[in-house]
């Protein structure tokens, strides 16, 4: 695609909403609009991104929108695919092509509406469904999610005397979706635009279901200073914490991180990305040494497993 002419593109999601100030989730969005092709409806679950850009009767949103509840985003695409089909076989629709998306946080997508996910991309329906991952369920007071990295700080997982933040790992969510089979998958991040804008093409574009998981870094949750935002979705790829990677039948690494598989003296410490949040402040503690390693090594593992993957298909 033509990134000039999607940078020349009218912007669909309008300023005036009350998301916090440093939010990466407008960023996401408007990156991804910038890969629309045409008539477009997006559904949206539950969430932050929800509840800021429609506070009754204002809306942020300048094109078909459905709010949906947490559960059922996914559900509610595949009735505007299937509705526009049986439209478009009945003469009953002008356009010949109308795409859908689906917008998601981490605890509309990794925990409570996984079930309608994973129908939908089991059957096959033809949506892209956005994953904005913030790690927690920030809209309703800052919960972990299976979101959640190990070691971080959220209002149901407080560091103390009884467990030192999460107990458990970040469940892999691009990689479960992956294994469904024939769906397009990819991770980014705001910080790497372009590849961002090209993946959700690619998504769109694809005959069937398309899931785009991109990391959403939080001010509020992560405890960080606003202006950093865009630094630390940077920091996340370049330290392996969240690589950048596709799915299409085999798996490939992108940008930056197909960089860092070739020279691994490119890769970052984890410790760049997480000593500015106050998330996990108290890794950093002698006591929680443990914890701080265990984290490392989910990262590692993961990194590892992905080089595995893509070594496949070479």
């Amino acid at each position: 695609m033509n990134i000039k002419e999607a940078a020349r593109k009218e912007e669909l999601l309008e300023s005036g909403h009350r998301l916090c100030a440093g939010c990466s989730e407008s960023i996401i969005v408007r990156q991804v609009f910038m890969a629309l092709r045409g008539p477009t409806i997006v559904t949206e679950a539950t969430g932050c991104l929800e509840v800021a850009t429609t506070i009754d009767p204002y809306t942020s949103w300048k094109l078909p929108w459905i709010h949906s509840a947490f559960e059922n985003a996914a559900a509610t695409a595949t009735g505007i695919d299937v509705a526009f089909r049986v439209f478009k076989r009945k003469g009953r629709s002008k356009y010949e092509q109308v795409d859908v998306l689906a917008f998601g946080g981490d605890g509309a997508t990794y925990d409570i509406g996984f079930q309608a996910l994973s129908g939908a991309i089991e059957r096959g329906d033809d949506f892209l469904y956005v994953l904005y991952d913030n790690e927690a369920y920030m809209n309703t007071g800052i919960q972990r999610s299976g979101g959640t990295p190990r070691g971080a700080s959220t209002t149901t997982t407080p560091p103390g005397k009884a467990i030192p933040g999460k107990p458990q790992y970040k469940k892999p969510i691009d990689l479960i979706i992956a294994a469904h089979g024939d769906c397009y998958v990819a991770t980014a991040s705001p910080a790497y635009w372009k590849d961002l804008i090209e993946k959700a093409r690619k998504g769109i574009e694809k005959d069937g279901p398309g899931f785009l998981h991109a990391i959403s870094p939080c001010p509020r949750g992560w405890r960080y200073d606003m202006q950093s935002t865009i630094e630390l979705a940077r920091l996340a790829v370049e330290t392996c914490y969240f690589p950048l990677w596709e799915y299409d039948g085999e798996y490939k690494l992108t940008g930056r991180s197909a960089r860092i598989a070739d020279k691994p003296e490119l890769k970052k410490p984890l410790e760049d990305f997480i000593k500015p949040q106050g998330r996990f402040r108290h890794l950093f503690r002698p006591e929680n040494k443990e914890v701080l390693d265990a984290l490392q090594d989910d990262v590692d593992s993961y990194w590892e497993r992905l080089l595995q993957l893509v070594s496949c298909v070479k």
